[in-house]
């Protein structure tokens, strides 16, 4: 099992501890992709994929550890969109 399948294995268990560069390396490995923001972004990040699919988080700050919530929306996205089981 390589170091992405350990991730992603991970990410499916909503740990409490996944870090916001794990969750965006989750997220590139289904082909998401981080939109700049303006300067009135505030803590909000898009991620858009190449079929304009798009999934809205707050980064957390000002620790790094993403809330369990905000990985089971991702999830259920991902589920949804057909690009996890």
């Amino acid at each position: 099992m390589g170091k992405a399948e350990k991730l992603l294995d991970r990410f499916v268990k909503i740990p409490k501890d996944l870090t916001w560069d794990e969750l965006t390396s989750v997220l590139a490995g289904f082909g998401y992709f981080l939109l700049k923001n303006g300067k009135t972004g505030g803590s909000r990040r898009k991620f858009v994929n190449k079929d304009n699919s798009i999934i809205i988080l707050h980064k957390p700050h000002p620790g790094n550890i993403v809330k369990q919530y905000a990985l089971k929306q991702v999830i259920d996205h991902l589920r949804e969109k057909g690009s996890l089981q």
